[in-house]
């Protein structure tokens, strides 16, 4: 824990008190989205602080040209940036013709902020003393609409304490905005046009290089004492890329003035005429107006919590925790879009660029299946179906790859390979590998097959493929070998028989064998297309085989274990409890050299073949390896702490497991890696969810099944959590006495518990 501000609360994330320090961290933390935008917590008015200013719209990115000391062959042409978007959120104020500048106040009393999460918006307010003397309060609202999903509504309010007050609303649109992390310091938007139409204003830009147009739009309406003032603007400003309003207002001494701003982007993505689509949701917005739209909001959110919510009793904090998770998964990706995908900072930050890692397939799927209907699952699925080609063209192009053998990238917006760093890039190859157990895991869940023969199996072959070849047989081991990769351990780069690659590599090639066969009994006409389109020989096939059937793993006799690489034993094996604190994180305070040549795991790696792969391994083995490497693994991933948490549960190891659970939770709330500055860490999240449905709850699917094994950390009186399992939803929850299963569904559900098989009937409650 490196920061402990945020106030425990069940439903709301609370900061009090203004702390010039916190102001990006809460940038991060307090970040609202609704799937089709987001935006960082940044002020509306104008403060001349420390500050990192986001706002961004899902599926726009920008093609940066990778910037690298010495190019070598292979390296992708760009990064794509996940690009900071027009700005829409600005209001500067006035006061008695003093700007309102938190960072320049004479005083700033009562501040504090909420993003009450139950109901889906953020509230900021404080008392300002300003050099002129003018004491105002203050109470800002906004929120993006989770229905009306262009749109986000600010209601800024100003209370004069002091005296009459002459006020100065002066809201705008600009485009001129740049990234934080752009490699060239360029600018990444291109204006075209702006408009104005009384209080509504329009800019309109486009992407350069990628062409991706937005109008960013702004209806301002002017309240005094909570009545419409029907005011005109008394200025305007309009630039080539920005356009600002002057609203003038005064009030007496006790009296409320407010300015509701409707914003948003209308993109080329979804409109062919930007501007007219702005036009029409406003007037759409401005129908319904500011309550009515607030009342939609709290509804929209009512329903995404009647299934995703956890319950934990007795833990606030850790209550906190699942709840920040669940709310930013939710606001990041609704699923009704096969287009995008799910960031690792999602509208919360810039870093890492693109919007779809093998976080995706690792840990988020699952989240998604179980708490939403499965065609948002596989959605996810279809668009990595929808990239096989590019998938394709990147194993051909950049490692000389052939017959249609498929590398998925580490990073992409569009297909594309566009992540810079080489060692990632062409080594950190096991994302193949989650994609493809990702299509066996919806199959496991859903029951739902269609997918495999529809789509599913032309990406499973073009894997398989790829391990076939990039596998190579060592006349020393007479066995076949992976060398050169990256682990989920990035702390080792350019190993050879990375355990968890060479095996997911040999699981990826038997199980595709599988549906191959299972797809020719029964899917013969889709088996004769897809044959014939990959035009895959059964001489091909024997070929795969021997490959997976003589893989090497790498094992260590004297400690009984896999070992996670060739070379492992061979450092200096000093424990995570031997190393001084003052060196961690050690990724901010070592050299990469160093940081390569230590023994130290950056998130779970031969674990992450047992996490998967959990029913190819006894308990004992399970808790060999648990033992063995846990001591050495630092969690300086966000990926790390959930997977951790789920097998030391499973253990029975429940203090690991409960502490595992509270960094994995409260990971950017306590800033446990001193970086949530920088954006939240979105797609560890749905680990979170798992640490606790899969940990503590012990949830697994076997043979058509709901499987569970409760137990409950002593920290906690109860919890509980929703499944939708195969159209049905189950209730499960869980206390110190006794586990209480209900189910909503048509028809009865067995499920087993601790392996006892249980009937549970429609709208019934059931006892073990």
């Amino acid at each position: 824990m490196n920061q402990d501000y945020i106030k425990p609360d069940n439903w709301s994330i609370i900061e009090e008190g203004f702390d010039a320090e916190s102001v990006k961290s809460s940038e991060s933390l307090f970040s609202i989205g609704n799937g089709a935008m987001g935006q960082r917590a940044n002020f509306e008015e104008n403060y001349t602080g420390e500050t990192f200013q986001g706002s961004y719209i899902a599926g726009i990115y920008y093609p940066d040209k990778t910037k690298v000391g010495w190019w070598k062959n292979g390296y992708p042409k760009y990064f794509a940036k996940v690009l900071n978007a027009p700005n829409w959120i600005g209001i500067d104020i006035e006061i008695n013709d003093e700007n309102l500048d938190l960072n320049t106040c004479t005083e700033v009393k009562n501040f504090r902020r909420e993003l009450n999460m139950k109901e889906g918006w953020y509230n900021r307010s404080f008392e300002a003393v300003l050099q002129n003397g003018t004491e105002i309060g203050v109470n800002i609202r906004r929120f993006l609409c989770m229905n009306l999903d262009e749109v986000g509504i600010i209601n800024y309010e100003i209370t004069a304490l002091n005296k009459d007050t002459k006020i100065v609303y002066k809201p705008y649109v600009d485009a001129g905005v740049s990234n934080e992390d752009a490699n060239w310091e360029e600018k990444f938007w291109e204006p075209m046009d702006v408009k104005r139409s009384g209080n509504e204003a329009f800019v309109t830009a486009q992407t350069f290089k990628t062409h991706f147009k937005a109008t960013t739009f702004m209806q301002n309406s002017i309240f005094i004492n909570g009545k419409n003032g029907n005011i005109s603007p008394s200025n305007i400003k309009t630039g080539t890329d920005k356009i600002q309003f002057s609203f003038d207002v005064i009030i007496a001494k006790g009296q409320k003035s407010s300015i509701q701003k409707i914003g948003g982007y209308t993109v080329s993505l979804n409109h062919e005429n930007t501007v007219a689509a702005a036009e029409a949701v406003i007037k759409e917005a401005l129908a319904k107006g500011y309550n009515q739209l607030l009342e939609e909001q709290i509804e929209a959110w009512a329903k995404i919590w009647e299934m995703s919510d956890i319950t934990i009793e007795g833990d606030v904090k850790a209550q906190q925790g699942i709840r920040f998770n669940i709310f930013q998964l939710n606001q990041t990706y609704s699923g009704k879009d096969s287009r995008l995908n799910i960031g690792p900072k999602g509208f919360t930050g810039e870093k890492y660029g693109g919007s779809t890692y093998w976080d995706t397939e690792a840990y988020c799927i699952p989240f998604y299946m179980a708490t939403k209907d499965q065609q948002v699952a596989r959605n996810l699925l279809t668009y990595r179906y929808n990239q096989l080609d590019k998938a394709i063209e990147n194993a051909k192009d950049n490692l000389g790859f052939k017959n249609g053998a498929a590398l998925y990238p580490m990073v992409t917006m569009n297909g594309e390979e566009c992540h810079n760093e080489w060692e990632i890039t062409h080594e950190e190859i096991h994302r193949n590998g989650a994609i493809a157990f990702a299509i066996f895991n919806y199959y496991r869940f859903t029951g739902d097959y269609s997918y495999i023969p529809e789509k599913g199996l032309e990406v499973l072959i073009g894997i398989a493929r790829f391990w076939h070849q990039r596998a190579n047989f060592s006349t020393d081991k007479n066995q076949y070998v992976i060398l050169g990769v990256t682990g989920p351990n990035e702390y080792e780069n350019n190993v050879n028989n990375n355990f968890y690659t060479n095996y997911i590599a040999k699981w990826c090639i038997d199980y595709t064998h599988e549906q191959i066969l299972k797809v020719s009994l029964e899917y013969p006409i889709d088996h004769k297309r897809i044959i014939e389109k990959v035009k895959l020989s059964d001489a091909e096939l024997q070929e795969w085989k021997k490959v997976s059937g003589n893989m090497y793993f790498p094992y260590s006799e004297k400690h009984g274990v896999y070992l996670q690489q060739d070379g492992f034993l061979d450092k200096e094996l000093v424990l995570v409890k031997d190393l001084d604190k003052s060196q961690r994180p050690i990724n901010q305070k070592w050299s990469w050299d160093r940081v390569l040549r230590s023994p130290y795991i950056k998130q779970a790696d031969t674990l992450q073949g047992f996490y998967f792969f959990e029913d190819h391994f006894t308990r004992e083995q399970l808790e060999k390896h648990f033992d063995f490497y846990e001591p050495f693994t630092v969690h300086e991933s966000s990926l790390s702490p959930c997977v951790h948490s789920i097998q030391a549960a499973k253990l029975d190891k429940m203090n690991m497991a409960y502490t595992f659970y509270l960094r994995t939770s409260r990971l950017d709330l306590d800033d446990y890696n001193k970086e949530v500055e920088e954006g939240c860490h979105i797609t560890s999240m749905a680990g979170t969810w798992m640490s606790i449905v899969e940990g503590f709850g012990g949830m697994r699917v076997k043979n058509d099944a709901l499987h569970f094994s409760p137990k409950i950390p002593k920290e906690w009186t109860g919890y509980s959590f929703k499944i939708n399992f195969r159209n049905q939803i189950l209730k499960v929850a869980v206390n110190h006495h006794d586990t209480q299963l209900t189910l909503e569904g048509s028809k009865e559900m067995t499920v087993f518990i601790n392996g006892n098989a249980v009937l549970v009937e429609p709208n019934s409650l059931v006892v073990v």
